[in-house]
């Protein structure tokens, strides 16, 4: 079940995730969504304030990426509850394979007629740091209406990895209470839910109203980020130029300006 549930990441299968957000979420080369999220547990024995986290209680992180059907395309289970995501991230096995380009990415693709070719990009919020494959918000207070823009897009491609956490947490209940487990047995728990909550996507679907509800303890806090680069600078500027010269929504600046 779990290499169903999980089936291997190639470039065929980054660009049927690529066209599922392009389609559904007006998000052109997009390859996943990617968060993380506190499970609540009972304080592990012998581990100091290592699963204390900013909420001010116990928890491991689940660290996930999801495609625009709801589905975890990659899940890290079992960091300490005081980590932050970009921390997680920057030790995870996925961030490795990125640095390594070992993930069979697809090549840079124009995301407009005759306009430059722009690399395929995982979304995240701003605990996550900029870099060419991968795609966060613009900080700040006083943003252009451009930077608001692209800041909203990117939000609307994101919201369905929060979508996901709220499907797993209300299929499976045992993530409404904390676990009373040892640590080994939790992430075995989780692991085993998200590979369950794939195949249950898979066979039946989802209701919507699932997707509304994610459980408060859920929710992570951002983390220190990395400078970025020049060059995916650059990308960020040029996805922002795109929603709102070359693919606006009717509503978009309605929405993202007030």
């Amino acid at each position: 079940m779990r290499h169903t549930a999980f089936p291997e990441l190639n470039e065929e299968k980054w660009l049927e995730i690529a066209k599922g957000f392009n389609e559904n979420a007006d998000y052109p080369n997009c390859i996943g969504a990617i968060d993380g999220k506190h499970i609540r547990v009972i304080k592990p024995s012998a581990s100091g304030s290592l699963y204390y986290n900013y909420k001010n209680y116990f928890s491991i992180v689940l660290l996930a990426g999801c495609d625009a059907d709801y589905k975890f395309i990659y899940i890290d289970v079992g960091a300490y509850g005081k980590c932050s995501d970009s921390s997680i991230f920057k030790h995870s096995v996925l961030h490795k394979k990125i640095v390594n380009n070992n993930l069979r990415i697809p090549e840079k693709t124009p995301i407009s007629n005759n306009g430059i070719p722009m690399p395929y990009v995982i979304v995240g919020d701003e605990a996550f740091g900029l870099s060419d494959n991968l795609m966060r918000p613009y900080g700040g207070k006083n943003l252009t209406n451009n930077k608001r823009i692209f800041n909203y897009r990117l939000s609307r491609a994101r919201c369905y990895i929060e979508c996901s956490f709220g499907i797993l947490a209300n299929k499976w209940r045992n993530f409404h209470r904390p676990m009373d487990v040892r640590k080994e047995l939790a992430i075995i728990i989780i692991k085993t839910c998200c590979v369950l909550h794939n195949y249950v996507r898979q066979k039946d679907g989802y209701r919507f109203q699932d997707t509304l509800e994610v459980p408060s303890e859920l929710a992570t806090p951002p983390g220190p980020s990395s400078r970025a680069s020049r060059s995916s600078a650059s990308y960020r500027d040029l996805f922002a130029d795109y929603f709102v010269n070359t693919n606006p929504l009717e509503w978009q600046d309605r929405v993202a300006l007030g």
